[in-house]
């Protein structure tokens, strides 16, 4: 039974689309490379088959991963969604209490964070820390060092 993960329309859309990408083009490729290498000879001894059927079954998992993910995929309403709290696909601007810094996040689904652009995930410790909270309050997040607390001061979408 695959686990149920939720994903914007973008997500899910690149998801699907890097699935079609390994079944409709990489797989032939790998095929093609396993005829070519069967080709050669004697496939005892020959090293370019083995690689090219150890390439044929990471390609294989990638795909069957992916098929898993996008079984168990749900669509985010968007329009459902409650804006006085901290939810998935909240822009919240938080408050680090022990230093004053500032920061800006948008909670997303475990495969679409990217730190970089301000995605993290809900599964992660302050995705965790902030669900559920409204502005004004205090989102106490465990950390390796210890407990981080922040302020949230806006939830937007």
């Amino acid at each position: 039974m695959s686990q149920v993960s939720y994903y914007t329309e973008d997500g899910l859309k690149k998801l699907r689309t890097e699935l079609a990408q390994l079944k409709d083009v990489e797989r032939p490729k790998a095929s093609l490379a396993i005829a070519e290498a069967r080709d050669k000879g004697d496939l005892s001894e020959n090293a370019e088959y083995d690689a090219a059927k150890e390439a044929q079954g990471m390609l294989e998992l990638r795909i069957a991963r992916l098929e898993e993910a996008l079984s168990g995929a749900r669509l985010i309403d968007e329009s459902q969604l409650d804006n006085s709290k901290v939810l998935i696909l909240s822009r919240v601007k938080i408050k680090n209490q022990a230093n004053g810094m500032e920061m800006n996040y948008t909670l997303v689904a475990e495969s679409e964070a990217d730190l970089a652009s301000g995605k993290i995930s809900v599964n992660s410790p302050i995705g965790k820390g902030l669900l559920g909270k409204s502005v004004g309050e205090i989102a106490q997040v465990q950390v390796p060092n210890g407990v981080v607390n922040f302020e949230i001061l806006e939830i937007t979408r």
